[in-house]
């Protein structure tokens, strides 16, 4: 039987402290047949000249200019054909298992198309950390359309060790199945270019979540990650990024969110864009132009909410249950008969679902 075909698609931009640890981990998967794909977004700070010294045990595609994170994702992934798709940042140090597990779990349950492992927090330089901590099982949503990595920064502990559907899962190291990468892209892209970066990975989650398709657990797959971006840490973060967030947030609702969404949590979602303006104003004003970066893609994420809307194929009250300000979580068994037929060829029929954990 071949192995089955995975490319790992990787989005460097400076990132020399990391990247070579990075493929190197890579490089030595076991059980699958590898194609490593690196688009190197214009760095200055030597990260090409290390992707070089790998020769032809990768592919890199240089870009003139910083295409972002989700555009550059989306050229790797179109540069492949393999079955699955690896998103991994290049501060991800993978053990050796990591991908074939995950693959496997895919392989066990079809109606999953994105599978996420347990990524685990590790200190700059990849040093371990004293203390064995998480860093993301999966992401989930809160009532205020917020999204957390499940478990960010808290101790591993048993509550982690059992697989089970999630919302969705970290870009920084998800495994995508290439059917569904291709049911659930827009017009043509898989990550929406209009993100740049941040919040893109949840942005899929959601859109997911519409046409039916489930994010998959699977903690026997580890993973260690070195974090920058984590809520509360904004002064710590390029102002850039930032501002992409808040950006991002609005555009995210503008494709995703449904009209039983909102009347259900019409007052946290408006509290929090209270906050988030109030927020801008008088403490991150260098945040205001993300107002006038997301007015001027109001049209075409409208644009691509017909789209997707036109495809949803999961009932609100199925959606709802993820948002909750405790991680939702579903077990693996049972069904729910909300869930509408899918009429795309390559999609779920229906989606396994049961009450928030």
């Amino acid at each position: 039987m071949p192995l089955p075909s995975v490319c790992v698609s990787i989005v460097t931009y400076n990132s020399a402290r990391y990247i070579r640890r990075c493929l190197e981990a890579v490089l030595e998967q076991r059980g699958i047949k590898l194609d490593v794909v690196v688009v190197e977004n214009a760095s200055f700070d030597g990260t090409l000249q290390i992707l070089q010294d790998f020769g032809e045990r990768i592919r890199i595609l240089r870009q003139e200019v910083n295409r972002g994170f989700a555009e550059a994702q989306n050229i790797a992934i179109r540069f492949s054909r393999a079955e699955w798709v690896l998103t991994l940042n290049p501060d991800v140090l993978l053990q050796p298992d990591f991908i074939s597990t995950l693959v496997a779990a895919g392989e066990a349950h079809p109606k999953a198309g994105t599978i996420c492992g347990k990524l685990l927090a590790i200190g700059p330089d990849f040093e371990r950390l004293p203390e064995r901590l998480v860093d993301s099982t999966g992401i989930f949503f809160t009532p205020a359309m917020r999204h957390f990595d499940r478990g960010g920064r808290e101790p591993d502990q048993a509550s982690f060790d059992r697989p089970e559907y999630v919302f969705g899962a970290s870009a920084a190291a998800a495994l995508f199945r290439r059917s569904m990468i291709e049911d659930v892209a827009v017009e043509g892209c898989f990550f929406d270019p209009d993100f740049f970066a941040y919040r893109e990975d949840a942005d899929v989650a959601w859109r997911a979540q519409l046409l039916g398709w489930k994010c998959l657990y699977t903690p026997a797959a580890t993973a260690y990650h070195v974090r920058t971006l984590i809520p509360g840490n904004r002064r710590a973060v390029p102002a850039a990024i930032n501002m992409h967030s808040v950006k991002n947030r609005f555009l995210m609702r503008i494709k995703n969110a449904t009209g039983g969404l909102y009347r259900r949590f019409w007052l946290p979602m408006t509290a929090r864009d209270l906050v988030v303006l109030a927020g801008m104003l008088f403490w991150e004003p260098r945040s205001l132009p993300a107002l006038w970066h997301a007015a001027k893609c109001v049209p075409a994420a409208l644009r691509k909410r017909r789209q997707i809307m036109r495809r949803k194929r999961v009932d609100d009250e199925v959606l709802a249950q993820w948002f909750s300000f405790a991680p939702a979580a579903q077990p693996l068994t049972t069904v729910a008969p909300q869930v509408r037929a899918a009429a795309v060829m390559g999609s779920p029929e229906l989606v396994e679902m049961n009450d928030v954990a």
